[in-house]
């Protein structure tokens, strides 16, 4: 019993924080204050009416603040009608309403709040029960605390469970974030070094190719800043990105161009009728992206690079192959296995690997309905 007491005590508050004040609370605050007038005018068995009724006209304003100070609410609750139990006949029926603030102390406060709240709830109603009431009065009474102590309680933990669940799709959602933040700074870095290497290959002969190829090196450079800027800010904790629209199937074919060294890059996209969910289309062209920058880096020799994009009824199915001589049993990359987690978590297939006639290709399926909005 006293491990649990501490473990209540050390409880922090709810989690999310409670909400800001609304209409609905000063909406609570007239009916309370409304209703205490009305009994006080219609009971005609009170001893001293006008004093009950300005009794809990003082304290029902508490219910402004039940939620950010629930046991500085209680305890001014109780300080302040506690002398007006020891009259006969005082307590008005519509001071029920404090039994909003034991919801809120539950729902919404620390764990040494709920302990304190709890003791002085307990006292409170043996000082009222105890001395002129029976023993089913002080049943009755306990009864009605513990109920809507345990539904601020079910409330409460139902509330933290949510906000848990929300915490960990973040958290996914920046694990894919951040492969992104990879494939899009290799793609980018990679046309650095292939533009690099271009211009110093040529800068003794031809000084305007070498000046075209800074040109371009700070482009992509300046692309890149910016993607890892956003990427960051997204993967900050309370910071989000200024996102751009993903690309579609149509930007794959952008891919398409011949690279300095002679390289040939085709891209065919045929059934596209628009109709592809983003999240896939965005998918597709990150593997389209990534398979096109893996064969210019690490294939040796390559001349050429296919890249076939088939779209149907069913999804979306890619082809990137290329003619290049691979090394042995290569090593999948955090490139190659980035991409089948991508695939993978949209319910398809990626599969990258040496080609039946040579060479390597990448063969990704991706449904239409494999993803949730």
């Amino acid at each position: 019993m006293t491990g649990l007491v501490r473990s209540v005590w050390g409880a922090p508050s709810a989690v999310p924080p409670p909400p800001r004040r609304v209409w609905r609370d000063w909406a609570l605050l007239a009916l309370v204050a409304a209703l205490a007038v009305v009994e006080g005018v219609v009971r005609s068995e009170l001893p001293y009416p006008v004093v009950s009724v300005l009794v809990l006209l003082v304290i029902t304003p508490t219910v402004l603040w039940r939620r950010t100070r629930p046991l500085l609410m209680l305890v001014i609750a109780v300080a302040v009608t506690t002398p007006l139990q020891l009259l006969p006949d005082s307590i008005l029926y519509t001071s029920l309403f404090v039994m909003v603030i034991v919801y809120a102390l539950f729902r919404w406060g620390a764990g040494r709040d709920m302990v304190i709240g709890s003791a002085i709830l307990l006292a409170s109603l043996g000082f009222a029960f105890v001395p002129g009431g029976g023993l089913d009065d002080l049943i009755g009474g306990f009864a009605l605390l513990l109920s809507v102590a345990l539904l601020g309680v079910v409330f409460r933990y139902r509330a933290g469970s949510r906000q848990r669940r929300l915490d960990r799709i973040r958290m996914l959602e920046r694990e894919h974030l951040a492969r992104d933040l990879h494939d899009t700074v290799a793609h980018h870095v990679s046309a650095i070094a292939i533009r690099a290497q271009a211009g110093l290959a040529v800068a003794a002969r031809d000084p305007r190719a070498a000046q075209d190829a800074l040109g371009v090196i700070e482009a992509e450079a300046a692309k890149t800043l910016s993607e890892l800027r956003s990427m960051v800010r997204v993967l900050r904790q309370d910071e989000t990105a200024e996102l751009a629209p993903s690309p579609g199937l149509g930007g794959i074919e952008q891919l398409a161009g011949t690279r300095p060294g002679g390289a040939a890059v085709t891209v065919k996209v045929a059934g596209d009728d628009g109709s592809i969910p983003p999240p896939v289309a965005a998918a597709v062209y990150r593997l389209a992206q990534e398979s096109v920058t893996n064969a210019l880096r690490h294939a040796r020799q390559v001349t050429r690079v296919d890249v076939l994009v088939e779209a149907d009824e069913g999804g979306v199915r890619l082809s990137v192959t290329n003619d290049g001589d691979v090394a042995a049993s290569p090593t999948p990359g955090f490139g190659i296995v980035g991409m089948m987690e991508r695939a993978a978590l949209l319910g398809g297939t990626c599969q990258a690997g040496p080609a039946p006639g040579g060479g390597w290709a990448v063969i990704a399926e991706l449904p239409r309905v494999g993803w949730e909005p």
